[in-house]
């Protein structure tokens, strides 16, 4: 694998003598998210694959960023483990350096943590062609800055990521999906409450449920742990939902699974777009935020810490006031199929953060090198 090292290394030199910009790519599943790179140049990835080392007992794997996602989580799965914070795949050639450097996570998010709280450390080319190493294979390692840990969503902007090492954990011993009829009001005051107590929570979804007949409100609570704290929650949990009027009970696993999944890679039906004119709007708030008065489909996860939406592109402004108003952000996930291309994707940051996180891009690639603009800055 030092020869493909080599090889990155001579391409990023290259592209730094003749002014060229280089777009880092491996399984190119996420390829539609964040702003546009235009460069044509494609630095691929998934030559430099395979697991460097895998040690169950330490809950620790080493693996080189262009390995597909789907083998490192098979061979998790001989072990009984996992990446608990679920990362979406969006195709199957989906890479573990795509999956740090979209920084994306699934339904588990808001109870196990993202994807960067599970990097332990990382190797990286930066833009003048230098191999660097950060972090380590232990979550006691603090020396020197966490630049492993900036590497996760930071869309390749930084350097090309050849190798990371990540912490995994058990598979959960138990599990129990919920189905709920509530309104979002309700759900969000429950969810809220259900995360002060000690609750086996693991994943929440509530949606307008125009698939069923007749269309109606659903959250959907996923409960993971053992044996015994998942059976008596339940009960519990059903409980509370009567006592505010709705009604709820316990989902087969194997369904459920497949929902989650669903929702995990966004095919689950709230994803089709409903129209080519529409965006798929991300919106992080804090978890306590209240319903938005917001006159588009709604799906909530994150016990509403994350809100997806479609909306026109002329609505970023309303989106992006409504965000701020209770301390969150709005982004465009994936831009309207017909016209509309300009709309910023991400929320403008505060000056103060824009010069840091330039200043900080420019440290690792002086000459912009790398996925130029992808955070539109």
């Amino acid at each position: 694998m030092d020869s493909v090292i080599s090889i990155f290394k001579e391409r990023i030199k290259q592209a730094i003598a003749t002014g060229q910009t280089l777009r880092i790519q491996g399984g190119n599943t996420k390829h539609f998210y964040g702003e546009h790179n235009t460069s044509h140049t494609v630095l691929d990835t998934r030559e430099h694959a395979g697991v460097v080392s895998y040690e169950p007992s330490e809950l620790v794997v080493t693996v080189r960023a262009g390995t597909p996602l789907a083998q490192l989580e098979q061979l998790l799965s001989t072990q009984g483990q996992c990446l608990a914070y679920e990362p979406p795949h969006f195709g199957a050639s989906a890479t573990v350096g795509g999956m740090v450097a979209a920084g994306l996570a699934g339904p588990s998010r808001a109870n196990v943590g993202g994807v960067r709280d599970h990097v332990l450390g990382a190797k990286l080319i930066n833009g003048l062609g230098e191999e660097l190493t950060f972090g380590g294979q232990v979550m006691k390692n603090v020396a020197g800055y966490d630049v492993s840990r900036v590497l996760a969503g930071s869309m390749g902007t930084l350097g090309l990521i050849t190798e990371v090492s990540l912490k995994v954990l058990p598979v959960a011993s138990a599990e129990a999906t919920l189905v709920c009829k509530l309104s979002q009001h309700d759900a969000l005051e429950l969810l809220h409450r259900w995360g002060g107590q000690a609750l086996p929570l693991n994943a929440s979804a509530w949606l307008h449920d125009t698939t069923a007949q007749p269309a109606q409100d659903m959250l959907f609570v996923r409960l993971r742990g053992a044996v015994a704290a998942v059976e008596s929650a339940c009960p519990r949990m059903i409980a509370d939902v009567q006592a505010l009027g709705g009604s709820a009970s316990r989902m087969d696993n194997a369904q459920a699974a497949k929902d989650w999944q669903a929702g995990r890679e966004q095919s689950l039906p709230f994803f089709h777009a409903p129209s080519p004119e529409l965006c798929l709007w991300r919106l992080s708030l804090p978890q306590t935020a209240p319903v938005l008065n917001l006159p588009y489909a709604t799906y909530i996860e994150w016990h509403g810490g994350l809100r997806w939406l479609w909306a026109p592109a002329s609505a970023a402004a309303q989106l992006r006031e409504a965000a701020h108003a209770v301390g969150g952000h709005a982004t465009v996930f994936r831009r309207a199929q017909a016209g509309a291309h300009n709309t910023q994707v991400f929320s403008e940051l505060p000056a103060v953060q824009q010069r840091i996180q330039r200043e900080l891009q420019k440290q690792f690639d002086p000459h912009g090198v790398f996925n130029t603009g992808r955070l539109g800055i």
